[in-house]
């Protein structure tokens, strides 16, 4: 991160919100997100103070501690803490005291601490807001973002001039009942496939664009002494999230799927979800028998040994495989359509979402934060270091995955899965998430896709009887 650019923005910005405030500006904010008002008595409250103006505080207006939560994500952590330093070095009134937790603790944790008015910025979630309650839908729970919002614990910013620096698309994500609740820093795909170019060509086969191409191409591949494809079976789910690609390319509209699975229009199967789930098997097949011992974390660096062709994997692992590559590489849509038309999109979800406690004592320099945090250049930074796809349209990735995906992308080919979408119904049995068959076939759960798709099928039509 340039920190002389963002010194000198950050001065800028509070300058501004300094002048703004003692022109009573900050009123109308104030009143609605309940962090400050515009007497005396709430400024104590909100961290800052008239009386502040012999001390280093008043450089920016801005005083009190400001408590940040994010999830542990490593070059997340580092940009954090390194824009938190730039942060209190603009503000020497204010300190940020930030707690890292595991991604899987963050609704307990915010439940938590939110409830206890124990946290000014947070993540609240590393899956957008997702799985929200449809019309079609009954008996179901509603997630947990939303339970926090009907409960009052969030912040409405729909009126923060830095909610506009994000694309429209981020901010209906991060929306609610004519609301907006948080911030989508970043979008993840997790449908694509890593390419080794240089293998292909030494095989003398070009990159795959359909299904019967890619079997293909694996057959020319292992008959060259080559492995086709690694995923990291010892964890399981890195199989079957390798196939969240097939699934989008037989179903591109993800939440058409998901509603006709729980009106009854679509079955695991039908006509069309038993050739899904022969592919599931097919695919099962050509993984490597070495996938059997890798995790997720390591099918990465793995693929980047040089001798492996195919790594279906979220794009989260181009960075170890950018470090550790010394061949051409490249990141495509899964070919499982027959049509190449077909395989033009990357299905994902949203990544880090953060959000302002409704009830924060800190209103003013949490949205000041956000909106340091949300200056193109910084967020641009942020961007490049976490490898997420940006969610501001002035945003770039100046690296590998960058350049491989920006076409795609470009054309407005990126939707969210049905992972994201998809909400199993109360009673349903053990087999009734389709989109994890693969895992199955691969570990012989099923020894037959038809078996496989029947028993899907059944196990999804109890929790529906229900």
């Amino acid at each position: 991160m340039n920190k002389l650019r963002l010194r000198s923005l950050l001065a800028f910005l509070f300058a501004f919100a300094l002048i703004a405030a003692a022109c009573g500006s900050d009123s109308d904010t104030a009143s609605d997100d309940g962090g400050s008002s515009d007497d005396s008595s709430s400024s104590d409250d909100d961290g800052s103070s008239d009386d502040s103006s012999g001390d280093d505080g008043a450089a920016s207006g801005l005083e009190g501690t400001l408590r940040v939560l994010i999830h542990q994500n490593p070059p997340g952590v580092e940009f954090f803490e390194s824009f938190n330093d730039d942060f209190e070095a603009a503000n020497p009134g204010v300190n940020v005291e930030m707690a890292v937790v595991k991604a899987d603790d963050i609704p307990t944790v915010n439940q938590t601490r939110l409830n206890a008015n124990d946290i000014d910025v947070t993540t609240i979630s590393v899956t957008g807001f997702d799985k929200a309650v449809q019309p079609y839908m009954s008996d179901v729970d509603t997630p947990f973002w939303q339970q926090l919002i009907e409960a009052g614990l969030l912040m409405d910013l729909s009126d923060q001039p830095y909610v506009q620096n994000y694309d429209e698309a981020a901010i209906a994500d991060g929306s609610f009942d004519g609301g907006v609740y948080s911030l989508g820093l970043g979008r993840t795909i997790y449908s694509g496939v890593f390419v080794n170019l240089d293998l292909l060509a030494d095989v003398g086969i070009d990159v795959p664009t359909t299904w019967d191409e890619l079997v293909s191409a694996c057959d020319a591949v292992t008959d060259a002494g080559f492995k086709c494809m690694i995923a990291g079976g010892q964890d399981g789910w890195p199989v079957f999230v390798g196939t969240y690609g097939l699934l989008g390319a037989l179903y591109p509209d993800q939440a058409g799927m998901v509603e006709g699975l729980w009106t009854g229009d679509l079955k695991w199967n039908d006509e069309r979800g038993l050739e899904l789930f022969d592919r599931y098997a097919t695919y099962a097949d050509m993984l490597d028998a070495e996938s059997a011992g890798l995790t997720g974390d390591s099918a990465g660096p793995r693929f980047a040994a040089g001798d492996v062709a195919f790594g279906p994997m979220g794009a989260w692992m181009a960075g170890p495989i950018d470090d550790a590559a010394s061949f051409e590489w490249t990141y495509i849509p899964f070919p499982g359509a027959d049509d190449a038309a077909d395989n033009q999109t990357f299905f994902g979800k949203y990544d880090m979402s953060l959000a302002v406690a409704a009830e924060t004592p800190v209103a003013d320099i949490a949205h000041a934060y956000l909106a340091a945090f949300s200056d193109p250049a910084t967020y641009n930074d942020f961007a490049n270091a976490t490898n997420y796809l940006p969610t501001q349209p002035t945003a770039e990735l100046s690296n590998t995955l960058g350049a491989a995906t920006a076409p795609i992308l470009q054309q407005g080919n990126f939707a969210i899965g049905q992972e994201q979408l998809y909400v199993n119904p109360k009673g349903a049995g053990q087999w009734a998430i389709g989109r994890e068959a693969a895992l199955w076939l691969y570990n012989g759960d099923f020894g037959d896709p038809v078996e496989a798709a029947n028993q899907v099928q059944a196990d999804l039509e109890s929790g529906l009887a229900g």
